[in-house]
This record gives C-alpha cells, sequence and structure tokens, in this order.
C-alpha cells in the first residue's frame, strides 16, 4: 500500500509539473502536457518492471545472466524511443489553441 501511494503522489506531481509547463508555453494545451504525464508515468512504471523481472531472471538462472541483460538493455531503449516520440507529439503547439 505504501508503493502504490508513493507511485499515486509522484505522479501527481509530475503531472502538474508538466501541466505548469504547458501554461506557460503559449498555444499549448492542457491535454497535451496531461499526455505528456501521463506517457512519462507510463514509461517509468515499464522500465521498472521491466528491470524487476530482469534483476530475477538472473538470479535465478545466472548463467544466462549476460543475456537477459542484452534483452533487457534493448527493451528499455525501445521504451525510451517511444517515450519521446510521444512526448514530442503531445508537447506540439495545438493548432485549435487561439
Amino acid at each position: 500500500m505504501k508503493n502504490f501511494v508513493k507511485i499515486a503522489s509522484t505522479s501527481l506531481v509530475m503531472v502538474l509539473a508538466f501541466c505548469s509547463v504547458s501554461f506557460a508555453a503559449e498555444g499549448t494545451s492542457f491535454s497535451g502536457a496531461f499526455g505528456a504525464g501521463l506517457v512519462t508515468i507510463g514509461a517509468a512504471y515499464g522500465i521498472g518492471k521491466l528491470a524487476s523481472s530482469a534483476l530475477e531472471s538472473m538470479a535465478r538462472q545466472p548463467e544466462v545472466a549476460g543475456n537477459i541483460q542484452t534483452a533487457m538493455i534493448i527493451a528499455a531503449a525501445l521504451i525510451e524511443g517511444f517515450t519521446f516520440f510521444a512526448l514530442v507529439i503531445c508537447m506540439q503547439q495545438n493548432p485549435f489553441a487561439s
């Protein structure tokens, strides 16, 4: 339960931080900042689960730790690449903003 509270409070702070950046920039909208916050939260959760599972697998089978680590790094890089792309899309100017 403590982990959930930590994750929820951190998520709220991140979303509010992105919202303040969004409202400070001219021509962006709340939805873009909210989307960027959700993308960041999702990516952080995904990479955390990936690392947790990989470390558990390495502990259970140390002889294949190198292969697991390589696969983990590749997967984390793909997640980060998608995250950066999604952040750029979320933070583009809203064409409907006046």
